[in-house]
């Protein structure tokens, strides 16, 4: 009976406990431990939604911004080399803002692009992808009440970014003019850019070579961003990771050597652009010492150091490459080469199969109108309110085929302006590339 007894007070006990966690569950979920503020808005991610979507439907994935070859093996057999060679301090912490030998590799190079001598101490900063570089480059620089001049349509990131650290986004959207049909012709209206720079500007970002549209900003187009920069003491956060796309005759001009604009300018890289090994996650920043500097202490405060096998083999990279530089064997002149066929090829068989591509100036993205296949395309099944949405969404379900809705890549006022367009990625293997237009003319047979 006594032990009948104990075995109830024991249930009960349970019971209680279990009771009191169920409440406690909900009162945790309900009050204290609520999703931050700064967070709230910034819920939703377009990559989250259809890489899921692509996990999911197993489509030919020419949404995501990768390549699905082989990196240079240069580079790959150095991390190999690094993570297995005889320096076991290779596998420990480096030093927090950048590996030596990467950042002297950086600023020896970039300080000769520039044209000017870089302290690969003062003048370089490396992080966990370009995207980290340029969240300490916001956070470091906005405060509560500050506007950033955003670009349309822009990197999803810089929207959330600017919020997060208490600024406000201004939108410009870039429109064409004209032949819609080339990046180039992808232009701002100058009177318009003016108007957003007001006493309150703090900052504006630039992307050249351009993601989604493949746009480069020509040196005049730059000398009007510089001009009114320098009038209204702004910032400028030049996100330059696609500058090796470069695709003849384009040149790209990077706006740090434009007159006055070294002291006012963050310029962002990436390695996983520059080497195809978007995997690695390590970017990097240069500029002035003052600006470099408070990207250091936002750095510290949120990864602190990157992996040091990784960076000890970008270094190795970009040393072989300097020595390459200007030859057909640098590989930064040969993936642009090997990329233009590929550009050529889906801007055809987009054509062929109903779509009007934007050719772009560079970069690795092609944007298309899609909307002569409305009619071909039963979209009513799908509840995204934006029609690219819907048809991204159909074509990766029944055709197979997945890109990204341009629509993500503009502000929430501004989101109908890309609704008419779909984005394809063309750093791929040809094989798939040749799936993607038969899939495209199969379709296009069966209308």
């Amino acid at each position: 009976m006594l032990r009948r007894f104990t075995k109830l007070l024991q249930f009960n006990q349970c019971q209680r406990i279990l009771s009191c966690a169920s409440l406690s569950s909900s009162s945790m979920s309900e009050g204290k431990f609520k999703l931050a503020d700064k967070y709230k808005g910034l819920e939703t991610n377009v990559w989250v939604e259809f890489i899921q979507l692509a996990l999911e439907q197993k489509p030919l994935n020419l949404g995501q911004g990768f390549p699905d070859f082989a990196a240079p093996d240069h580079v790959t057999k150095s991390l190999a080399d690094v993570a297995t060679g005889e320096n076991l301090l290779m596998n420990q912490y480096t030093r927090g803002y950048g590996h030596p030998r990467l950042v002297q590799a950086l600023a020896s190079f970039y300080g000769k692009l520039v044209g000017r001598s870089l302290d690969p101490y003062k003048n370089i900063l490396v992080g966990a992808g370009a995207y980290e570089a340029l969240f300490c480059g916001i956070m470091s620089t906005v405060n509560g009440g500050d506007e950033v001049i955003i670009i349309e349509p822009f990197f999803d990131c810089y929207e959330p970014m600017v919020r997060l650290a208490g600024g406000t986004p201004v939108f410009i959207p870039l429109k064409p003019k004209g032949d819609e049909s080339t990046s180039e012709n992808w232009v701002l209206d100058e009177e318009e850019l003016r108007s957003k720079f007001t006493s309150k500007t703090k900052a504006i970002i630039i992307n050249t070579p351009h993601n989604p549209l493949g746009k480069i900003f020509n040196r005049a187009e730059l000398q009007v961003i510089a001009d009114l920069c320098i009038q209204h003491d702004v910032l400028c956060m030049s996100d330059e990771v696609y500058e090796w796309l470069v695709y003849a005759p384009n040149e790209h001009v990077r706006i740090a050597t434009l007159p006055g604009m070294w002291e006012r300018t963050i310029t962002v890289g990436s390695a996983g652009k520059t080497f195809s090994v978007t995997g690695w996650k390590l970017g990097w920043a240069y500029g002035p010492e003052n600006l470099i500097k408070n990207l250091g202490i936002a750095h510290q405060n949120c990864v602190y150091t990157c992996s040091t096998p990784l960076q000890e083999a970008c270094a190795r990279g970009f040393e072989l490459e300097m020595s390459r530089f200007g030859t057909p064997d640098c590989y930064f002149q040969s993936l642009a080469a090997e990329l233009l066929p590929k550009r050529d090829y889906m801007a055809k068989f987009l054509s062929e199969n109903g779509m009007k591509p934007v050719v772009p100036q560079g970069g690795y993205f092609m944007v298309a109108n899609w909307t002569e296949l409305e009619k071909y395309s039963d979209l009513s099944q799908e509840p995204d309110p934006l029609k690219d949405y819907k048809f991204v969404k159909w074509l990766s379900k029944t055709k197979k085929l997945q890109g990204i809705p341009p629509s993500a890549f503009y502000s929430k006022e501004h989101k109908r302006l890309g609704e008419n367009y779909i984005r394809f990625c063309f750093i791929k293997q040809d094989s798939n590339l040749k799936k993607a237009d038969e899939i495209l003319t199969k379709w296009k047979s069966e209308r």
